[in-house]
């Protein structure tokens, strides 16, 4: 009994642990957007102060050109993170999957707990019923 309800725990566990994964992969790849959106917004502002949006023009601003690089590094940060999130969900299912099966053994092996209780407890009241309709007989 104190097996299967360690067993439950770790799966519990390990389900919420997965949960957590993908919650912090998630607020990962938000961050990461929501830094790029800055960025884009930097680099367009300092474009249009020195009035040249084109990279490779010798006099495009330096700020805009490290902003970029910043932006495309977050960019292919996020897409990483993304590839991790997919296998983090993945993992989380075949976890939960996991414990429905270890929840559903369980309530089995409970029932069947319960069952053979029952039945004990139906004996012993054949029993006494028995006993005392010998006793009545014998008065």
């Amino acid at each position: 009994m104190k097996s299967r309800e360690a067993l439950l725990k770790f799966k519990r566990f390990q389900v919420e642990e997965r949960r957590r994964r993908v919650s912090q992969i998630e607020a990962m790849i938000a961050e990461f957007s929501r830094m790029a959106g800055d960025l884009d917004r930097e680099i367009e502002t300092e474009e249009k102060r020195a009035g040249i949006s084109d990279p490779a023009h010798f006099a495009y601003p330096t700020y805009a050109k490290a902003a970029r690089a910043r932006r495309d590094n977050l960019l292919h940060s996020s897409g990483e993170l993304k590839d991790q999130l997919e296998d983090a969900k993945s993992a989380l299912e075949v976890a939960f999957e996991d414990l429905k099966k270890v929840e559903v053994l369980d309530d089995r092996e409970r029932a069947a707990e319960r069952a053979e209780t029952a039945l004990r407890q139906q004996m012993e009241n054949d029993r006494v019923a028995a006993r005392m309709r010998f006793a009545a007989g014998r008065a």
